[in-house]
């Protein structure tokens, strides 16, 4: 109904309708073309939205999602049936490893952490779910922390829309690259036999 609307919702979520595109990253006058609005109202409005970590805006005046939205979209279900299946995996990998484990995704160049499981040991890595990270090689989300080492692991071969890695990381002296990999490939090989594995994908794909 007519009376029900909020006009600068309603252009709030215009602009972030023209980030469900292949493109990742716009211009102002990008997103001036995409929804005729002018420039001015487009900046007050971007504003808000980099507030709240809707969009970012890099270095070069150009815009890309933020973190909420992803935030966000984890509370759907699909999201929670993802923690149901990895969960107990990652609880399994800190527990033989005696090393932190976690899920990861990447997106717009950028690692987060989705899950984790931490080994009952003083000395470990301390990670948390939501904390993030510039990525440092486009090849691996693993993150570059002062004594430390992470060694990752894609899970691509199950959720083609989503590009989710299993890590391992821990005290530098400690953890074994060889054998983290080792782990992780086991991992990701049980978890893409896991009935779970087919439960999880098919909502993700709609």
């Amino acid at each position: 109904m007519a009376q029900d609307r909020v006009e600068a919702v309603e252009r709030a979520l215009t602009i972030l309708d023209v980030f469900d595109a292949p493109q990742e990253r716009f211009t102002l006058a990008d997103l001036a073309s995409a929804t005729g609005f002018y420039k001015s109202t487009l900046l007050r409005l971007l504003g808000s939205l980099e507030r709240y970590d809707y969009v970012q805006r890099g270095s070069d005046g150009r815009y890309q999602l933020g973190h909420s939205p992803v935030r966000l979209a984890r509370r759907h279900p699909p999201g929670r049936q993802l923690a149901a299946w990895i969960q107990p995996a990652l609880d399994a990998l800190a527990e033989h490893s005696g090393e932190t484990a976690a899920l990861l995704e990447v997106a717009a160049g950028r690692a987060e952490c989705l899950l984790v499981a931490m080994p009952g040991v003083a000395l470990r890595h301390e990670l948390r779910p939501g904390e993030h990270w510039l990525l440092g090689d486009p090849r691996s989300p693993a993150l570059d922390f002062a004594g430390g080492i992470m060694v990752c692991q894609a899970l691509d071969t199950v959720l083609e829309s989503r590009a989710l890695w299993l890590s391992l990381s821990g005290p530098a002296g400690r953890l074994q690259p060889p054998e983290a990999a080792a782990r992780l490939n086991a991992a990701v090989g049980d978890l893409t036999r896991s009935p779970a594995s087919r439960q999880v994908a098919a909502p993700e794909a709609r």
